[in-house]
Formats: C-alpha cells, sequence, structure tokens
C-alpha cells in the first residue's frame, strides 16, 4: 500500500466492522447545516457521499487492473490444487467404499444373521423355561389332584385327613409358581397358556375352596368332651381312639388353613399373618359363645332345663380347653414360601395358641370365654327381670340352686386340664366369680 496514491477519503471508517450509515449520515448533513435551519439543504452532503463513492469505485477498478494477472494467477493455482485434492479425495472414497463393501460382507450381513440366531435362541430358551414351567404346573396339577382323591372317603374307609396338608403344600408350590411367573422370573407367561388357565380354573381354585371348606368344617366340629355322652368302660378303648382320632383331623385342618393363608411377594416370615388359622378358630369360639348364651338364656327363663343346658356349656368350655391344649402343642410347620430367607427365632410365633391369643387380647381361651359369656349375659338376665312373671319369680326364689349350678358348671368345664392345673396351680375361681356375679349381680344377694 504504500506506493499507492494518497487519498483524503478515511478507509479505516468505512473498514470499521462497527460502521452505520445512518450515523454517518446524520454526521455529514449536521457537519453541513445548522440543526435550526429549515429547510435543511442536503445537496452539498449528497454532493459528497457521489463524490467518494465514485472515488472509490475508481480506487476499485485501479486496483482491479492492476493486480488482474496476479489474481488470475492465484486463482488458477487454487483451482489446480483443489483439482488435486479432489482426484486425492475421490480415490480414498473409492477405497472407502471397496472397503465398506467388503465389511458389509463380512461383517454386517455375519452380524445380521448371528442377530437372527440370537433373536431365535432367546425365544426358544424363553420357550424351554415357559414349557418347563408348564409341565412343572401340570405335574403339580396331577399331584394335587390324587392328593384330592385320598381326601375323599372311598367304601367304609375314611378319607386320609392328612392329605389335606399335602395339597395345601402342592398348593403353596403353585402360588410360588404363578407368583414368580408375574414378577417376570422363571416360567414369565404362564398366565397367557390355554392350558395352564384351564387347570387353574378347573382344579387348582376348586381345590383350595374345597380345602378351605373342609379345614373349617373339621374345626368347627372340633369335640373332645364326653359329658354328654354315656361313660361306660366298654366305650373307654373307642372313645381314646375316636379323640386321637378327632385330634389328628383337626391338627391336619389347623395345619392347612395355616398353609393357605394369603401371602404375596413382599411377605416375609416375620411379617406373615396366619389370618384363615385365626378366623376359623375365633369362628369356633364365637359359635360356642353364642349357642352357650342363647341356651343359657332361655334355661334360665325355665329353670327345669338349666342342668341340661349347664352341661351343655360345661362340655363346651372343656372343648375350648382341649383346643387350647391342642394348639399349644402344634408348632408351625416350615412355610415352603419363606424357604431361604433367613429369620429371626422371635418372628415365628412358637405355636399355634400365640397368635390366637394375640388377636383375642387374652392370655387364656377359657377364661376368654367364661368373660365374654358373663359380659353377654347380665343384660338378658336384667330382659327376664324386666318382664317379671313367674319366670323371674321363680329365677329369683332359686338364686342359691343357680349360684351353685353355675359354679359347677365352671368347675365341670376346668376338668378336662386337671393334670395341668395341678402342675401350674391354675384354678378358674375368678371366672367361677364372674359367671355367678353376672346373674346374681342382677338378682340381688
Amino acid at each position: 500500500m504504500a506506493d499507492e496514491e494518497p487519498s483524503y477519503i478515511d478507509y479505516e471508517t468505512f473498514l470499521d466492522p462497527s460502521f452505520s450509515a445512518t450515523s454517518f449520515a446524520n454526521s455529514l448533513v449536521l457537519s453541513t447545516n445548522n440543526a435550526s435551519d429549515t429547510p435543511l439543504d442536503l445537496s452539498t452532503p449528497l454532493s459528497r457521499v457521489l463524490f467518494d463513492v465514485q472515488e472509490i469505485d475508481t480506487h476499485i477498478d485501479s486496483l482491479i487492473t492492476k493486480s488482474a494477472l496476479p489474481l488470475l494467477d492465484y486463482t488458477k493455482s487454487r483451482a489446480d490444487a483443489s483439482g488435486h485434492i479432489l482426484s486425492e479425495v475421490e480415490a480414498q472414497v473409492a477405497s472407502l467404499t471397496e472397503g465398506y463393501k467388503v465389511l458389509e460382507k463380512e461383517v454386517c450381513e455375519r452380524y445380521d444373521a448371528a442377530e437372527q440366531v440370537r433373536v431365535a435362541a432367546e425365544r426358544l430358551c424363553e420357550t424351554v423355561r415357559l414349557g418347563r414351567a408348564v409341565g412343572r404346573c401340570l405335574m403339580l396339577g396331577r399331584q394335587l389332584e390324587a392328593q384330592m382323591v385320598e381326601l375323599m372317603p372311598t367304601g367304609n374307609k375314611k378319607g386320609d385327613h392328612r392329605a389335606m396338608t399335602r395339597a395345601a403344600n402342592t398348593l403353596i408350590t403353585v402360588r410360588q409358581l404363578f407368583l414368580a411367573s408375574n414378577l417376570g422370573e422363571e416360567g414369565f407367561g404362564l398366565d397367557r397358556v390355554n392350558v395352564v388357565n384351564t387347570l387353574k380354573n378347573d382344579l387348582i381354585a376348586p381345590s383350595e375352596q374345597n380345602l378351605l371348606v373342609r379345614s373349617q368344617q373339621v374345626v368347627r366340629e372340633f369335640s373332645m368332651s364326653s359329658l354328654l355322652s354315656s361313660s361306660t368302660l366298654s366305650q373307654g378303648s373307642a372313645t381314646f381312639a375316636q379323640g386321637e382320632d378327632t385330634k389328628s383331623r383337626t391338627t391336619s385342618a389347623l395345619l392347612t388353613l395355616y398353609l393357605l393363608s394369603p401371602t404375596s411377594a413382599n411377605t416375609t416370615a416375620a411379617t406373615f399373618e396366619p389370618s384363615l388359622l385365626v378366623s376359623a378358630l375365633q369362628d369356633y369360639l364365637q359359635t360356642a359363645l353364642k349357642s352357650s348364651l342363647a341356651s343359657l338364656t332361655r334355661s334360665l327363663a325355665t329353670l327345669p332345663t338349666l342342668d341340661r343346658t349347664l352341661l351343655e356349656i360345661s362340655a363346651r368350655c372343656q372343648n375350648i380347653l382341649a383346643l387350647e391344649s391342642l394348639l399349644l402343642a402344634i408348632k408351625p410347620p416350615a412355610h415352603p414360601f419363606f424357604e431361604g430367607q433367613t429369620t429371626n427365632s422371635t418372628d415365628i410365633p412358637l405355636n399355634f395358641l400365640q397368635p390366637l391369643l394375640q388377636a383375642l387380647d387374652t392370655s387364656s381361651l377359657p377364661s376368654f370365654f367364661w368373660r365374654s359369656l358373663a359380659s353377654n349375659l347380665s343384660p338378658r338376665v336384667q330382659e327376664i327381670m324386666n318382664r317379671g312373671g313367674v319366670s323371674a319369680r321363680t329365677l329369683r326364689s332359686n338364686k342359691e340352686r343357680v349360684r351353685d349350678a353355675l359354679r359347677g358348671c365352671v368347675d365341670r368345664g376346668s376338668r378336662v386340664l386337671g393334670a395341668r392345673e395341678k402342675e401350674t396351680g391354675r384354678g378358674w375361681e375368678r371366672e367361677a366369680a364372674v359367671m355367678v356375679g353376672a346373674v346374681m349381680g342382677v338378682l340381688g344377694r
């Protein structure tokens, strides 16, 4: 630029990146006019701008004329270089294309084939697992069917009650199989197999319902008392055998109810609650209470039937005592649902009696029976007295006899546990006093 002709144009201003045509025009107008003049003279700034543009255009033409050959040479050399680079790049692209074709043939095609094999193998593996689960489910169904047949009496032989427990274990195994399937583990999709759904609806569900009904019926019919039967020496061995059979049958029913109590994926040995077992036992106690209360209320209104009614109530209490002794002797079995779980011995009840006592909030079943009966008896006696008549007068005049009869009823009802009472020193005076107080409190002492 040293040999360039001098110019009065300030090129630096026009080449500045922050150049603003509006600001430049405004400053040019203000420099050639007085801002207070009206109108403004725009011919002078316009002439100057046109002159500057013509000067710049002339300068550009002279520069192009002087530098035409160097520019053409530079452009030619750049074009030649670009052509050379393009030819080299095309050769490399062709080489890469050939390499990609080889790679696609040797890798991609093989990968696609291998992916198809992998998908097929994965589906085959899932099919094998599902088939194994279906086979196991069908095997368990056949096993359950055979166990349910064992429960049915044939001819003069009773059904094998121990088959109830075996069938309950089979049902738990089936339940685990379906639970694992629903969680996406072994046998995923088991519920979508038609034969499994048929097995579930036609065999598993009815069998479980049948087991529950049978077990609950056995618990409802539990009876060990001999107060209401004639006790002769010839019947002693038969009574003992019947008692042992009743205990064994009831034990199987209780174990079945324990095993079939509802569980979920989050249930552990510590949180497991044998709800079916506790519910069946509570129903047994409530039935005994309701029957005793109804019959005792009728007998207090008609005293000639009182002795027979109190004998029946004593028999019910003996059955409750026998049931308590039986529950105390039954330890919770190993639950298949909790196999492999680390459990603390304090988390599992020591026997079947413990969860029932916790549910009833009591320390003894006979005590619960007598106290519950007494608490519901007072209002019934009050109704008899309020009605008045012969029943009320007879009951009031025979209150001493009623007192003795109630004490004798509680005493008879506790004799079935005589051996244990001697060891523990347990008496039933408080329960007798509660029963007597429920009646005498209304009659007046």
